[in-house]
């Protein structure tokens, strides 16, 4: 507990900063985060991201993670849109299971777009959250964090309804509940002090939906990870595993907030 209390205070020091600071240095950190997440998604399939096939996957990472802002210089000057841009990648991926006769396979491949997609859609919209005002990326963090720590602890205390013993044997029904309740908690002294939502009817609806979504991308990942055999997605963060374990439910609760049009 305390090493991944630390690592958090640690993370927090060197993420946080970024945040405030926003525009191109808030960018870049993502870019690089997401590339790292990348990195550890493929490291499950046994692809390099230091290879062809990763390289290209990486490039199509690039592609989605690229801001509204920034999309009208470039893709307009090349005279394509993101998506050609990205579907060429996916074709050039094919054509790599050619060249090199099946050892990159369609399976390959397409556990590679896939990867791309998952991890620069998510943050994507991290970006793209953080263009329309701090307080909406801080409020996705506080519903996460809260959460998280909500089903952890309530889970601990009063839990003994397995919730999904096949995927995640430690989570509880009781604490799949809990962490709503602390999300809604939170959200709602959020709300007092920086107004994001019209009502609170609205913060409380939209506070859990996101909450049980951003546990459902917990238990994505779990299932991600049981299928390939790996305990966490990394070792970056001692305590707490890798970039995709700290980032697994942002990844989903962005997307929703878009989605359900809470920002934008």
């Amino acid at each position: 507990m305390k090493q991944r209390i630390l690592t958090a205070i640690v993370a927090a020091a060197l993420f946080v900063p970024f945040v405030i600071a926003g525009g191109l240095p808030f960018t870049i950190a993502v870019y690089i985060i997401a590339t790292i997440g990348l990195y550890e998604l493929l490291r499950m399939r046994e692809i390099h991201l230091f290879s062809v096939e990763g390289f290209l996957t990486w490039i199509a990472l690039v592609i989605l993670l690229m801001p509204v802002a920034w999309e009208s210089n470039v893709f307009q000057a090349l005279g394509y849109t993101k998506i050609e841009m990205a579907f060429a990648i996916v074709l050039i991926l094919l054509t790599h299971t050619v060249v090199v006769k099946n050892r990159f396979t369609f399976d390959h491949a397409a556990f590679s777009v896939l990867g791309a997609l998952y991890v620069g859609i998510g943050f994507y919209y991290l970006i793209e959250t953080r263009l329309y005002g701090i307080e909406y990326v801080v409020y996705a963090l506080l519903v996460i964090w809260t959460t998280d720590s909500g089903a952890y602890f309530i889970g601990r205390k009063i839990g003994k309804h397995k919730l999904w013993p096949e995927i995640s044997p430690n989570k509880t029904v009781e604490g799949f509940v809990g962490g709503i309740v602390s999300a809604v908690v939170f959200a709602f002294v959020f709300q007092y002090f920086y107004p994001i939502a019209s009502t609170y009817i609205v913060l409380t609806a939209v506070t859990v939906v996101a909450s049980i979504v951003g546990q459902m991308g917990d238990l994505v990942e779990s299932a991600l990870k049981r299928h390939y055999a790996v305990k966490d997605s990394g070792k970056l963060l001692p305590g707490h595993g890798g970039i995709l374990d700290r980032f697994d439910s942002l990844l989903f609760v962005l997307p929703l907030l878009h989605f359900l049009h809470f920002v934008g």
